[in-house]
């Protein structure tokens, strides 16, 4: 899952990118709402951390130019506890839940999970499975023909991407894009280590192999054929 945040607070921008890169995530980081607001449109994130303060375009205006170019990425203001009207504000022109100032980052995740959950689709499952692979998104285990398999959440990150992919083949970019953060080097081997570790854990020791490179394009997670 990729997040765009958008905080100028060095400190609580630091903060924030370290629990969610914990928890799996890659994050993209803006630190003013002009340039927010041009990721935002170029690039492609399952939900936004947006700070109303901001300098030379403030959070309010950064998720009213969001709204107005018909994106629909779901958006968490962070808000000064002062600033009840901005809140009000920012929801009523387009953001999805607000939190105040100092916050526990515990609650920032689990409300980025819901929100990002409710976008996904109106009945978005909570267990995704494919041939005898089963993850659960809620508790976030993963059982295999029966077996429980313990991943780290860059893996965990990454097995969820092939399953919400399954069948389709994608590319390093389109790996890195949406498990790791976006200006990783490509020339880099980190997705074919990671892919490498996943299939230790997820094909080893099964008769059945689901994780398949498909040369010079990327990989594809289905049944062997």
């Amino acid at each position: 899952m990729r997040i765009l945040l958008v905080e100028d607070d060095q400190k609580i921008a630091s903060f924030i990118i370290k629990g969610l890169k914990a928890e799996g995530f890659a994050v993209d980081h803006e630190n003013n709402g002009e340039d927010g607001l041009h990721m935002a449109l170029t690039e492609p994130y399952d939900a936004a951390v947006i700070d109303i303060m901001l300098p030379k375009i403030d959070g309010l205006r950064l998720i009213e130019s969001m709204r107005r170019e018909n994106l629909k990425t779901p958006i968490i203001i962070l808000s000064a506890r002062g600033e009840v009207g901005d809140r009000v504000k920012g929801l009523q022109i387009g953001a999805d839940d607000y939190l105040t100032k100092p916050f526990a980052f515990s609650e920032l995740l689990a409300r980025l999970q819901a929100l990002i959950r409710r976008s996904s689709d109106a009945a978005a499952p909570t267990k995704l499975t494919v041939a005898d692979i089963s993850m659960n998104l809620i508790t976030r285990e993963v059982v295999r023909a029966g077996q429980k398999i313990d991943l780290q959440p860059l893996e965990f990150s990454l097995l969820e991407y092939l399953l919400r992919n399954a069948g389709r083949v994608v590319s390093k970019t389109m790996i890195m894009e949406h498990v790791w953060d976006y200006y990783f080097d490509p020339q880099t081997n980190v997705v074919e280590s990671r892919i490498y570790k996943l299939r230790e854990k997820i094909d080893k020791g099964f008769p059945t192999k689901m994780i398949h490179t498909v040369r010079g394009v990327g990989y594809v997670l289905k049944e062997d054929q």
